[in-house]
């Protein structure tokens, strides 16, 4: 296959080769060779390494990363957290940071109807729309989805002597574990809206008032970004990926990983706080639309793709 395209006219051949995801359970033993056999730039989106894996099990996977990820022409990161260890292997020249992005029309649109959403969650589940509500959007899985979801109950606990309402969307194989652990935490203030499909969250993050995750962890935190997507500010903690999609005192507050009482403390603020909730919000939408858009997405990635085919 790779001798057919080389064959190929210039125009009719692949510019690059491009992998997602690589890391040392998941190695690329295609690409870097066609791109080799090719003359054209290997590329990869979110690869991972630790040289902790060099022994063991996956010593084979681990072996052949590392080779893959010192090919790449152009290693696109979207967290920090990753970048550590690429420049292990090549020169932060080859790295292109690119933080989680978002389509933003659905939550702006859905921020616009803020007040109709708002109405119709509380018509539908008897909400008192004078009371804050809280959106927490997660699968409900064992591991850490479970962890977080603990976590959430016991810090809801601490600012139980506030009045607010936990708005949950979500569902899974743990679903009996997370309603426990909530209704014992915080009996009587969480609806559970179960399975939403994509295109009705975003009215229910916009219905709300913050967003509360203490993100055990977590890669990205997509939901964080989607929340502030819908102009709510994000109450989580600074690890794994979570900083690069929560601007820390605009957007939201984070506080140190694993602090749930720093946690329950930003979350109390918050709820009392209406006017610094409100500026919040609006920072978080001006946040994810000046640098977390797909359209800034695209702009930023086309100039590093037209640099290689140049």
């Amino acid at each position: 296959m790779a001798a057919q395209w080389r064959d190929l006219p210039s125009r009719d051949r692949p510019a690059l080769w491009f992998t997602y995801h690589l890391y040392y359970k998941a190695p690329d033993w295609l690409g870097p060779i066609v791109a080799s056999t090719l003359g054209i730039p290997y590329v990869v989106a979110e690869a991972s390494y630790a040289a902790k894996r060099a022994a063991g099990p996956w010593a084979i996977g681990h072996e052949s990363s590392a080779a893959a990820i010192r090919q790449a022409a152009l290693l696109v990161s979207p967290t920090r957290d990753d970048i550590a260890g690429l420049r292990e292997l090549v020169p932060q020249e080859r790295i292109l940071h690119l933080p989680p992005f978002l389509d933003l029309e659905p939550y702006r649109a859905a921020a616009a109807a803020r007040r109709e959403n708002r109405a119709r969650l509380a018509r539908e589940h008897r909400l008192d729309p004078a009371t804050p509500w809280i959106a927490v959007v997660a699968m409900m899985r064992h591991g850490d989805k479970l962890a977080s979801y603990l976590a959430l109950a016991g810090t809801l606990a601490r600012v139980a002597d506030v009045p607010w309402r936990l708005l949950v969307v979500g569902d899974g194989p743990a679903r009996a574990e997370v309603r426990a652990a909530l209704d014992a935490a915080i009996p009587g203030r969480t609806v559970f809206l179960g399975e939403v499909k994509n295109r009705d969250i975003a009215p229910v993050y916009a219905a709300c008032d913050l967003t509360v995750w203490p993100a055990i962890n977590e890669a990205y935190g997509m939901a964080l970004l989607e929340a502030q997507a819908a102009g709510l500010p994000v109450v989580s903690c600074a690890l794994r990926g979570v900083p690069d999609v929560v601007a820390d005192g605009e957007s939201g507050v984070l506080v140190k990983a694993n602090d749930f009482e720093a946690l329950a403390d930003a979350v109390r603020g918050l709820l009392v706080e209406h006017e610094r909730r409100r500026k919040l919000g609006e920072g978080a939408a001006a946040f994810v639309l000046r640098s977390r858009s797909l359209e800034m997405a695209a702009e930023r990635l086309s100039k590093a793709l037209a640099k290689l085919a140049a």
